[in-house]
């Protein structure tokens, strides 16, 4: 059955979605754009600072529900430039122990609200 959840700890869905949803064993969530819990946007910070903040909500979405980062089988990275790649990774990988989880990062024409970066992720729940 699936479940919408909702933290606080994460900044407020934008639009006509859910920060993410669960059936009990799955927990995906929506894409997570640089934004704070207070709503600001580091649209204009460098691509690293966004990235952390991306996984930071990430992170407090997986938390509320009782996991951690280390329960991420995948995440999906939407760049708005493909040349920051080096950056994104080296911030990325701040996040993920010795057993990272299978990722696609890609280069998008546009990601919401004018960020460089946003990223989704699947994990488990049990």
């Amino acid at each position: 059955m699936k479940r919408a959840i909702s933290t606080d700890d994460a900044p407020a869905a934008v639009g006509a979605y859910s920060q993410a949803t669960t059936n009990g064993e799955m927990l995906f969530t929506a894409g997570q754009l640089p934004l704070t819990t207070d709503g600001e946007l580091l649209d204009d910070a460098p691509v690293d600072e966004q990235t952390r903040q991306c996984l930071e909500n990430v992170s407090a979405i997986l938390q509320s529900e009782g996991g951690s980062m280390d329960d991420v089988l995948k995440t999906t990275v939407f760049l708005d430039d493909i040349d920051d790649f080096d950056e994104f990774n080296q911030a990325y990988s701040e996040f993920f122990d010795e057993e990272p989880p299978a990722r696609s990062a890609v280069e998008v024409g546009r990601v919401p609200k004018g960020a460089a970066v946003e990223i989704e992720a699947l994990a488990v729940t049990e």
